[in-house]
Order: structure tokens, then C-alpha cells, then sequence
């Protein structure tokens, strides 16, 4: 008998090469088979091993784990050289699978002053990628006393997330210009760069690429720019179940940026309530009430600050006030304080 040991997700499972058998793994019955042994039996010593895959495969038939799910997430950004410069569009609807989870996010990012950065992906990812580029490139600038270039930002972004090979979930648009022009850049989550003079991405983009690839040419002046921007990311709002809500721009000329929140925002809410909720009194059922009775404690007229502080702390001396009472961020001295005001309105 030839025995053979594997990993696995669960645990170490100790496999005996044998007809058939049950082994109980975390209380599940697991019935090995000959094949599967063969197979892992087979794996070479060097070069590259399969074996994680073909365990977690065989793990995941026999239902010994779940197969992890992803949450789908939504965007369209894109961006274009127009004669003068740059100009970047996103639409500002962040999901979470089904979910909108926000209509109105920022996915127009701050890199330099020359510079901005359109983020698909991740949310999280995204704000911490350009957030830490951000923080490098002022060191440059402050070091060097000199503008950044878009060569630096895209070098930057691209060797971090290569690193991660790819699980850092940030799928970026670079726009800026520098001493050598204005430069549109993509940045994918495994640090691939790609330099083109127009791109989209996010799940929207295939709606959002077919206008710009019919509408783009060289020198197109700033105002059919940002007409051709705004229709593309509509293209990606109407098309893409992930995008939505308004459009944001942002137009980098040399020495001088513009943002422009929500420059066409069609998705307004139609309708709204003319008050707000109003329940009757009675409406929450009380469970249960407790009354509990302080210490009766004389209120006098007093003029200087010293004297209120002096009773008190007489009156926190003589009576115990319950921690239930207490209001957010409030102390026990405030809520003594409070009382006492109270009672001296009364």
C-alpha cells in the first residue's frame, strides 16, 4: 500500500491508494477514488505544479467547500487628448453586486497638479492606490523642485501593482500633461501599461469605446472634447446596469486644471415627498419603563463659576446617577451638570 499526502482547503487529508474507502473530513464523508490518487501521484517534482487547482477542484465537486463568489462591481471612465490637453469622464454610481451603493462617488482622483486619475475596480483599492502615488509624487516635486511627469505616476502605479500580480483590483486612466505633451495612459490591476491618445474601461466600456472610436480625431477643440466625453460615458450609463447618476469631467491644460462635478447629472430623482414620516404616538409598543428617582437636591442662585462647581461636586457625592441615563459622548459630571440646569428651569 502506496500512501500519499496532500493539502487541502480543510485540513491535511491522509489519502491510502486502495479500491474505494470513506474518509471523514470536519464531518463530512468523502469517498477517494482511484483516478484522483493516480493523478496527484503524477505531478512532476520541478517546473510548474497544478496541484492546488486540481485539489480545489475536486474539494469543491464534492462539496466538501464552497466556491468563492466575487461581487461584481460597475463603472465607465474614460479619457481623451483634445488640443490643448487632456480631459477625463466618469459616471459616479458605485455598486456592490445589485446594490447602489453610492449615486453620487468621485472616481476622478487627485495625483498632482498636473495630473488627475479616472479609478475602476475596487472602490477601496482604487482611492488607496492614487491616495499612495499621490503622497510619492509630492515627494518628487518637493525633492527635484520640478513638475511631475506622466511617465513617473504610470512607473509608480505600474511596479505596485505588479507585485500583487493583479489582486489589487484598481484598473486606472492616467491624464495629465508635462514638458512632453499631454499623455493618456491605462494602467491595468497587473501593472500593464498602455499609452494611446483615447481609452475607456470599467463595465461599461464597450459602449463607451464605440463613440469615441467614431468621433476622435487630432486638434479637436475643448468644447466638442468634453460633448464627445459626455456622450460617451452616457453611452456607458444607458448601456451598463453598473453605471449611472451624473457625470463628472476634468480638463488639464498646461499649468491649469479644471473639475467639474456632476457636469450633466439627467438621473435626477422625479418625485419627492411633501413631508416628512409621521407616527402617531403609540405606535412603537413600550415593553417595559422604569422610573427611577434622584436625590432631591436644593438649587440656589449662585454668581461665580466656582460656587456652581463647588455643588457640583457635592451633589455627584450624594446621589448615584445610573449609566443608562447617560447620552452619547456624555460623562457623568455633564450628565449632573445637565440635571442640574434642568431642575433649575423647572
Amino acid at each position: 500500500t502506496t500512501e500519499i499526502y496532500t493539502r487541502s482547503i480543510v485540513g491535511s487529508v491522509r489519502c491510502v491508494q486502495e479500491t474505494g474507502y470513506q474518509r471523514r473530513v470536519h464531518g463530512i464523508y468523502i469517498k477517494q477514488s482511484m483516478q484522483y490518487i493516480k493523478d496527484m501521484s503524477d505531478q512532476p517534482e520541478q517546473g510548474f505544479s497544478f496541484e492546488n487547482t486540481r485539489r480545489n477542484q475536486f474539494l469543491i465537486e464534492k462539496k466538501v467547500v464552497k466556491e468563492p463568489r466575487y461581487t461584481k462591481t460597475g463603472t465607465t471612465i474614460a479619457g481623451m487628448i483634445f488640443k490643448d490637453g487632456v480631459i477625463l469622464g466618469a459616471d459616479t454610481r458605485a455598486t456592490e453586486g445589485p446594490i447602489v451603493a453610492n449615486k453620487n462617488c468621485l472616481k476622478i482622483h487627485y495625483l498632482a497638479p498636473n495630473m488627475h486619475c479616472c479609478g475602476a475596480g475596487t472602490a477601496a483599492d482604487c482611492d488607496a492606490v492614487t491616495d499612495m502615488i499621490s503622497r510619492q509624487l509630492e515627494l518628487i516635486r518637493l525633492n527635484t523642485g520640478r513638475e511631475c511627469r506622466i511617465v513617473n505616476a504610470a512607473t509608480l502605479m505600474s511596479n505596485y501593482l505588479f507585485n500583487y500580480g493583479g489582486y489589487i483590483g484598481a484598473y486606472l486612466i492616467i491624464g495629465g500633461v508635462d514638458c512632453k505633451g499631454p499623455h493618456i495612459v491605462n494602467v491595468y490591476a497587473d501593472g500593464m501599461q498602455t499609452w494611446l491618445p483615447f481609452y475607456s474601461t470599467g463595465s461599461g466600456s464597450l459602449a463607451a469605446t464605440a463613440i469615441l472610436e467614431t468621433s476622435y480625431r487630432d486638434d479637436i477643440p475643448l468644447e466638442e472634447a468634453k460633448e464627445i466625453i459626455v456622450r460617451a460615458i452616457e453611452a456607458g450609463i444607458y448601456n451598463d446596469l453598473g453605471s449611472g447618476s451624473n457625470v463628472d469631467l476634468c480638463v488639464i491644460t498646461k499649468g491649469k486644471t479644471e473639475f467639474f462635478r456632476n457636469y450633466v447629472s439627467k438621473n435626477k430623482k422625479m418625485f419627492s415627498m411633501e413631508k416628512a414620516f409621521s407616527f402617531p404616538k403609540g405606535t412603537t409598543k413600550v415593553i417595559k419603563e422604569t422610573t427611577v428617582k434622584l436625590a432631591e437636591v436644593k438649587v440656589e442662585d449662585v454668581s461665580s463659576p466656582m460656587e456652581i462647581l463647588q455643588l457640583t461636586a457635592q451633589f455627584i457625592k450624594t446621589i448615584s446617577v445610573s449609566y443608562t441615563h447617560l447620552r452619547a459622548h456624555e460623562t457623568r459630571e455633564d450628565l449632573v451638570c445637565r440635571l442640574l440646569l434642568e431642575k433649575k428651569k423647572t
